[in-house]
């Protein structure tokens, strides 16, 4: 991502005044993404005179090349996802429909009128598509699935960890991320308000956390929030009915009769929106051990007998600092699975998960895998861990959040908690059903780190 945002400024620093909706038009053409749906929202990209001002700037063999490739979404027969890029949080996003949400966002600014493509373009059609193409899989299937890219340092593949669906992860990110900026533009007081294209995809991707405070202290929309910000702006909407109006939208304009015919599709709709509230609204994001930089299990692991009774809460207390970004927090997580591994002779770093102060859950033994985190306890329940020490002042609440309404929710929905069960920090016990404010978290400071 910074490397996209940098070649957008190099060209927006050679065409001084350009508009953002030229700039982001222009790459459209690029890429080729004038397809019928497309062109219904937002107009074709050849009809802007800007752009052919642009053209000499873009159009050259390097940036030509490199735009084309960066925005142009295909898998490989291989499972390589290329159109995809690595975010400084550690999430991996679609540059397709991110540019498509924010492209609705300034031609509805610009031109005083509603911003009526957002949601069609950056995740309606997607999702829609792949509810439908799939609707003889189970709804789990039919969404995603994640990857790993060859470099985190030095990205250049992202080989995804199963067969793709039309709307994998980094599509579904890439779409919330456009929906949140397309509806953050669209809401500008005024068009000479807008900022350029680099400064916009910098203010949301690119951003400090102050320590102490992470999350808690950031006011403006920043991607570790997407998950939330997004259920805010499109929960309100009918999304059964908007998902069903955008298909019969693809069929209208595309003559595609096995839509049109198909009377499975209502149900095939409602149940995969079901599993995607679940798993991109209800769940947190988590960053998987490829993408932090995991060592291999050592050893035969040994699998947990699902749905557990309890989730126990712990912190690092070494590290002790709270990590705000993902490179410190990948750095944690190597550095006590090496603690774990080689000086306490375990077979893998012991937490279930681990909660940083960064917005994200990394995974550690998972869901399914027996962890070593509570004496006596590990095969009762999961074990998260929140990065820092603890003893003397509390997490912050984005963090603490994270575990208790969207951790421990998405556990239970998941079916690998029993709907009614405890959360254990030592010395104090609380049934996750009636959990009120800061209870479990109340008594932090009395902590101490069991572990077998």
């Amino acid at each position: 991502m910074d490397s996209f945002i940098q070649a957008v400024r190099q060209v927006e620093d050679s065409n001084p005044g350009l508009s953002p909706l030229a700039l982001v038009r222009a790459l459209r053409r690029t890429a080729g993404h004038d397809d019928m749906m497309t062109t219904h929202f937002l107009g074709s990209s050849y009809n802007l005179s800007e752009a052919e001002v642009l053209e000499p700037a873009i159009l050259n063999a390097t940036s030509f090349s490199f735009f084309d490739k960066a925005i142009s979404h295909i898998v490989t027969a291989q499972g390589e996802e290329r159109g995809v890029v690595l975010a400084p949080d550690g999430t991996t996003v679609a540059l397709a429909p991110l540019l498509l949400g924010i492209e609705s966002g300034l031609k509805a600014k610009m031109e005083g009128t509603p911003a009526a493509g957002i949601f069609p373009l950056t995740l309606g059609r997607p999702l829609g598509l792949s509810f439908l193409s799939l609707q003889d899989f189970p709804p789990s299937a039919r969404i995603g699935p994640n990857g790993c890219w060859d470099s985190v340092d030095h990205p250049r593949v992202f080989k995804l960890s199963r067969p793709a669906t039309l709307a994998t992860d980094a599509v579904i990110s890439g779409g919330m991320d456009g929906v949140i900026l397309g509806t953050d533009i669209s809401s500008v007081a005024a068009p000479e308000q807008l900022q350029p294209l680099s400064e916009i995809l910098e203010g949301y991707y690119s951003f400090s956390l102050s320590e102490g405070k992470g999350l808690d202290a950031v006011t403006s929309h920043v991607s570790p929030r997407r998950r939330e910000i997004s259920r805010t702006i499109l929960e309100p909407l009918d999304l059964h009915s908007k998902v069903m109006e955008t298909l019969a939208l693809v069929w209208k304009l595309e003559k595609t009769e096995w839509i049109a015919f198909d009377t499975g599709v209502g149900k095939a709709v409602r149940s995969g929106l079901q599993e995607f509230v679940h798993r991109y609204w209800d769940c947190p994001q988590i960053i998987p051990r490829c993408q932090w930089g995991a060592e291999n299990y050592r050893g035969t692991p040994t699998p947990l007998a699902l749905p557990l009774q309890f989730l126990y809460v712990h912190h690092t207390y070494e590290p002790s600092s709270p990590c705000l970004n993902f490179t410190m927090c990948s750095l944690n997580m190597r550095s006590m699975q090496r603690f774990h591994q080689e000086d306490r002779g375990w077979s893998d770093i012991g937490y279930s998960f681990v909660v940083g102060s960064d917005g994200y859950v990394y995974e550690g033994r998972g869901w399914h895998l027996l962890g070593t985190h509570t004496r006596g306890r590990n095969s009762m329940g999961f074990g998260v861990s929140l990065i820092g020490n603890y003893t003397s002042t509390l997490p912050s609440r984005h963090a603490m959040d994270l575990i208790r309404h969207r951790l421990a929710r998405c556990a239970v929905d998941g079916g690998k908690l029993a709907a009614n069960f405890t959360i254990h920090g030592h010395r104090q016990v609380v049934n996750y059903t009636s959990c009120p404010g800061d209870a479990f978290f109340s008594e932090i400071r009395s902590w101490e780190h069991f572990r077998d």
